[in-house]
C-alpha cells in the first residue's frame, strides 16, 4: 500500500484527473485486506481496490 500511495501522490501532480486503483488477488484480499488495521488504512487513504482472480483472469470486485 505504501508504494501505491507514493505513486498516486506523484500521479496526482502529473495527471490529476486520473483515477488510480490498487489491484490485489482474491487470496491477498482475503488474508490481508480483511484485517481491521488494513481496512482502516484503506479507508483513511481512500484507496480504491480491484480484486481479481488470477487463475481465471477475471475481476471479481471493484471497491471504491
Amino acid at each position: 500500500m505504501g508504494q501505491f500511495i507514493n505513486y498516486r501522490t506523484v500521479l496526482r501532480r502529473i495527471e490529476p484527473e486520473r483515477c488510480l486503483y490498487l489491484a490485489v488477488s482474491e487470496d491477498t484480499y482475503e488474508s490481508f485486506f480483511t484485517l481491521v488495521f488494513t481496512q482502516v488504512a484503506v479507508e483513511e487513504n481512500q484507496i480504491k481496490l480491484i480484486i481479481y482472480n488470477p487463475a481465471n483472469e477475471v475481476i471479481v470486485e471493484w471497491k471504491n
